[in-house]
């Protein structure tokens, strides 16, 4: 299963790349920005999307509204990865479509219990 991480800080796609890794996913490719990404996600099928939200020159929740635009990518599974709590946040990424919220910091177990919720049993 292609996996993209989509992160402005290097060290936060290592880990999530890493964790991902050790939780049997061996197809994880990392992106340091929205902008990027949508490159990336025109020239490979990705099944699943794990992005920060904020980030620069586009945030995540952009990326996942351009996503949700895009018919190749409407139903693919988006988690965004962040600090933020504010319920009106949260709200906001479920209306635009999002499959899963991940809050900072979150461990191994974290990632596997979100990922098995959005994906199922793996």
């Amino acid at each position: 299963m292609p996996i993209l991480v989509v992160d402005d800080h290097r060290t936060m796609q290592a880990i999530v790349a890493h964790q991902l890794r050790d939780l049997g996913f061996l197809s994880v490719d990392t992106a340091g920005d929205a902008v990027t990404a949508l490159i990336m996600l025109a020239q490979r099928r990705y099944r699943l999307i794990l992005s920060d939200w904020n980030m620069e020159p586009m945030s995540g929740i952009a990326l996942l509204e351009n996503l949700r635009r895009d018919p190749s990518y409407a139903s693919t599974p988006f988690i965004l990865i962040t600090a933020e709590t504010r319920p009106e946040n949260v709200l906001e990424a479920r209306r635009l479509g999002v499959d899963g919220y991940l809050v900072k910091p979150f461990d191994r177990a974290g990632l596997k219990a979100k990922l098995a919720a959005v994906l199922g049993a793996f």
